[in-house]
């Protein structure tokens, strides 16, 4: 249904219009080549492409009306030109409005960190959906209306996608929508104009520094996720990171806690710790919960946390909390007829990997051996590289180096941007091999049962993508074929 200009560009800041607001819009989008007749087209710029640089384009197509930060040099004919401070503010404003600002129907709860982020958001999910609430989710492993699937493409979406899907929750009748922040929708402005009764934070290590250049710009733009909450949210943290208590700095949300190892709003501590689950104290009681883990019990801690603020029934809460499901591909386990212990995981940080490393450490009985399969992503933060090739070597007996998603980059020189963080007696544990497929059959090969075989850094991905192409691979199938399968093992 088209919507009035005049009324979507309620709450937005306006320093020029030429034209009439009091036109009828079909659609709002930022692309230009998806534009169409009646549309308003938002120019944003953008990382590596300005929108403003289209707007001729987006007119050609047919668009009603334009939003920009600075106005072309020839106006055309009957298209209105609304000139705002920032397009990217504007855009999620505008998006909110055109799709009757659904974030206020809905109750939203957003998790942002660096590592965490898609489980919590499972869990979430899965708990409310137990609990008997219509639930949302907008995850990196996939978006989900009432328990119907949609495909996800980003971390967090657009702010058109993000309404959209918002106005499909609300009027699904859905209560809760759970959704993953990213630094880079906090940064570019995807996030405005959404009202969210919770923000949670997990953790802060090395990402993303290809794109914010320094930690201390990546903190800063988490916590602008914290600092714009109005006193009606809650801001949970985890406070046994330190960047914990600097999220709510500043914050006018209520403030909570929780943790394993400080004390906090909500405590949580690791009785016992097993491959197949993790026995937990939950402030007074014990709860056993089948995702593994320190990393899980932080996870888990996170979403009990949101429940309890939420006012939901504590015994109900633990009870569900008892029955939930890993997220696909974190730490997720391929079954197998050769007794070895194959694990996949998204792990694609030096904390991240770290944390599954320390996880199996724990669990190993001494007598195993590890092989880790692992990459780093193309064009992506290379400081990250040779630290994650170092945790590697550092807690496995065997490291097979090898492609992510290379995307545009030489996958050769990824490889030997790791292998810049060994010394040789690393090296000495190490092989490089290209192929994925390949690197995932040497390992099968290695192992003998007993021993472990992680395969880290793409999780739930289904695709490698190569020089722009997606091609279908996915890790667990691939670790299925070759363990469900009989062939000559490797000996040493």
């Amino acid at each position: 249904m088209p919507e009035r200009l005049k009324d979507i560009l309620t709450g937005v800041s306006v320093t020029k219009v030429k034209g009439s607001t009091d036109i009828d819009v079909e659609h709002v989008g930022f692309d230009s080549r998806k534009v169409a007749a009646g549309d308003l087209f938002v120019a944003v710029r953008g990382e590596h492409v300005d929108g403003h640089q289209y707007i001729a384009a987006a007119v050609a197509k047919g668009a009603a009306a334009v939003v920009c930060e600075q106005l072309p040099e020839n106006l055309p004919d009957g298209v209105t030109f609304v000139v705002v401070p920032d397009s990217a503010v504007a855009l999620g404003l505008i998006a909110s409005a055109f799709f009757g600002h659904p974030s206020q129907n809905l109750k939203v709860v957003g998790v942002t960190g660096t590592n965490g982020k898609t489980s919590t958001v499972y869990f979430l999910y899965q708990l409310y959906t137990r609990l008997g609430y219509r639930c949302g989710m907008l995850s990196t492993i996939g978006n989900r209306i009432n328990g119907q699937q949609k495909a996800s493409t980003h971390t967090t979406a657009d702010a058109v996608q993000i309404n959209s899907n918002l106005k499909a929750m609300a009027d699904a009748g859905c209560e809760y929508c759970f959704m993953e922040v990213s630094s880079h929708a906090i940064d570019q402005e995807r996030i405005a104009g959404i009202r969210f009764q919770t923000a949670v934070f997990t953790n802060l290590t090395h990402d993303h520094l290809d794109y914010h250049h320094t930690f201390d710009e990546y903190l800063k733009v988490k916590k602008r996720f914290f600092d714009r909450l109005p006193g009606t949210a809650y801001a949970l943290v985890n406070v046994d990171d330190k960047n914990g208590r600097v999220m709510l700095q500043n914050t006018k949300a209520h403030q909570a806690s929780y943790s394993i190892k400080s004390m906090s709003d909500f405590k949580g501590r690791i009785i016992e710790s097993r491959l197949d689950g993790t026995l937990l104290r939950i402030d007074d009681t014990e709860v056993w919960c089948k995702p593994a883990g320190e990393f899980n019990a932080y996870n888990l801690m996170a979403t009990y946390g949101v429940a309890i603020l939420d006012g939901r029934n504590k015994e109900e809460v633990l009870q569900a909390i008892s029955r939930l499901d890993p997220a696909e591909g974190r730490f997720q386990f391929i079954p197998n007829q050769q007794g070895i212990v194959a694990i996949v995981d998204y792990a694609h940080t030096p904390d991240a990997l770290k944390n599954v490393l320390e996880t199996i450490a724990q669990l190993r009985t001494g007598n195993e051996k590890l092989c880790t399969v692992i990459g780093a992503g193309g064009d992506r933060d290379k400081q990250k590289r040779p630290v994650m090739a170092k945790i590697a070597c550092s807690m496995s007996d065997h490291v097979i180096l090898t492609s992510d998603n290379p995307r545009t980059e030489d996958p050769q020189e990824i490889i030997n941007d790791m292998l810049a963080g060994l010394d040789p007696v690393d090296k000495r544990k190490t092989v490089s091999i290209i192929d994925r497929r390949e690197a995932i059959r040497t390992a099968c090969m290695i192992a003998v049962a007993g021993d472990v075989v992680l395969v880290a850094g793409k999780g739930h991905e289904t695709y490698q993508e190569v020089n722009g192409t997606r091609t279908h691979f996915d890790d667990r199938e691939v670790l299925n074929e070759f363990l469900n399968e009989t062939g000559q093992k490797i000996t040493e």
